[in-house]
């Protein structure tokens, strides 16, 4: 099954396109910009607790029969946090210093 490739950041709304390198995600996919995950989400999802890692980003070409961006798209639907800002920030701030691999 191939990464849905969300289109925004669900904190800031920034658009983060498939070929885009500020994508960020988690474990579950969900989807933050670069920014969002080092300044206000200090490499704590919100929505789960764990950690991020650059998305990776779909090839363009064809390399091989139907592996490309073109034949497997990215989603179209926009998501957002599913809690508040308050919220996340205040989970980010109880788990910021626990390393992911420990939370």
């Amino acid at each position: 099954m191939a990464l849905e490739l969300r289109p925004n950041c669900e904190c800031c709304d920034k658009d983060l396109p498939p070929s885009s390198t500020e994508a960020r995600i988690c474990s579950y996919e969900c989807t933050f910009c670069a920014d969002c995950v080092e300044t206000v989400l200090f490499n704590v999802c919100p929505n789960c607790g764990g950690g991020f890692a650059p998305r990776p980003i779909r090839p363009a070409t064809e390399w091989r029969p139907g592996l490309s961006v073109a034949k497997q798209q990215s989603t179209t639907t926009r998501r957002h946090m599913s809690y508040s800002a308050d919220d996340a920030r205040a989970l980010s701030e109880r788990l910021k210093d626990i390393a992911p691999k420990n939370r």
